[in-house]
């Protein structure tokens, strides 16, 4: 008898202990899928700022850490070594393997060949994967979690209340009074009965969101092709997402004015970083008042309504050291702003989320006592 409760535990562990810890592994894995692409794009960075220290152009820096046949560095990176290897340049090759870095690093690197400098566009670079670091924690702690956790389950339960448990509290009532009494909270009835709905369109917005999380940029790139002008258009409506659109683009146009390219050509390469087609929309409005003339201050006002940039971009050509060490404290601030709106909206969002779930349940709580206490009475003193 003792033997066989001894053996009981064991058991038990193998049954709920094991499959919970696979299921913490795989979240885990899952909400950890962005850093692990930032360490990534960090490595292919550092291989090609050792390369530019040993004197070596980038191409060839690749191709040799590529000989060096270590899979910590990927498929995808030894994929681009071998379009290298046949003579393809970088900016092509990154286009054609287009899921080794985020779209706005490949677009920076492309500015970095064109200028001839690749080091110089590097801190951008690293600047920008800082952001996974906000997705993650936001995703973790406030968002993804607690979400996916808690709202799948709520239209499954209203449903079900308005399908099978609510029709039969209706039929008992309509037994004992015959309809002379109204039914306490049958207004409920109307109401809730949209409720699965409205849930089941946040869930899939949710778990939308989930899959562009954990997809990546290929299903980031994905989203662009059939979203588009939607998912543009999200990203520079949304506060932190357009301060860091207007830290690349301010970014890059300050490194190419600061090597000497026509502010044009500067305005069409920072545009490119972004890459965003709506916002590239307005830095076409901006090169076509730099081609009729307009002094590049007085263009970039069109960038926002605040006048912020245009006041930047002025104090920044009166300032000794170039455009970049001018601006490189704002760069700095909208960068914190962005990561403080990011984790506030995350917050936000699943302490609405909690509380419109709580509002529900003790709603729909509330009325089946009503009900039950109104029979309780009503049977008393029948």
């Amino acid at each position: 008898m003792m033997l066989a409760g001894f053996l009981e535990f064991p058991v038990w562990i193998a049954l709920w202990c094991v499959p919970v810890l696979g299921l913490c592994s795989l979240c885990y894995f899952l909400v950890s899928l962005p850093m692990r692409r930032q360490k990534r794009a960090d490595l292919f960075l550092d291989l090609l700022e050792l390369g530019l220290k040993d004197g070596r152009n980038v191409e060839r820096a690749i191709v040799s850490a590529a000989r060096s046949r270590d899979r910590s560095l990927g498929v995808r990176f030894h994929l681009l070594a071998a379009h290298l290897e046949a003579g393809v340049r970088l900016d092509q090759a990154l286009q054609r393997v287009p899921s080794l870095l985020p779209p706005q690093v490949a677009a920076m690197l492309k500015v970095g060949a064109e200028i001839g400098d690749v080091g110089r566009v590097l801190p951008a670079c690293r600047r920008l994967l800082k952001d996974s670091s906000s997705q993650v924690q936001g995703g973790t702690n406030y968002l993804l979690v607690p979400s996916l956790g808690v709202v799948p389950v709520l239209p499954m339960i209203v449903w079900m209340l308005m399908v099978y448990t609510w029709p039969r509290f209706e039929q008992i009532y309509q037994d004992m009074f015959d309809g002379s009494v109204p039914m306490p909270g049958a207004w409920l009835r109307s109401v809730v009965v949209v409720l699965p709905f409205l849930y089941s369109f946040l869930v899939l917005v949710i778990y939308g969101l989930a899959v562009a999380y954990v997809g990546g940029p290929r299903v980031r790139r994905w989203g662009y092709q059939w979203l588009y002008p939607l998912t543009d258009r999200v990203n520079l409506w949304l506060p932190w997402r357009r301060k860091r659109l207007y830290r690349d683009f301010a970014t890059m146009l300050a490194l190419v004015l600061d090597v000497g390219a026509p502010e044009v050509r500067a305005v069409q390469l920072a545009g490119e970083c972004t890459s965003n087609r709506v916002f590239q929309q307005r830095v076409a409005s901006v090169i076509r008042q730099l081609q009729a003339g307009v002094p590049l201050t007085e263009a970039l006002s069109r960038m926002d309504d605040t006048g912020e940039f245009r006041w930047r971009m002025e104090n920044a050509r009166h300032r000794q050291g170039g455009f970049m060490a001018a601006l490189s404290g704002w760069f700095d601030a909208l960068e914190a702003k962005a990561f403080q709106q990011e984790q506030t909206a995350a917050q936000t969002f699943t302490t609405a989320v909690v509380l419109v779930n709580g509002a529900v349940v003790g709603v729909i709580a509330i009325t089946a006592f009503m009900i039950l206490t109104t029979l309780i009475q009503q049977g008393v003193l029948w």
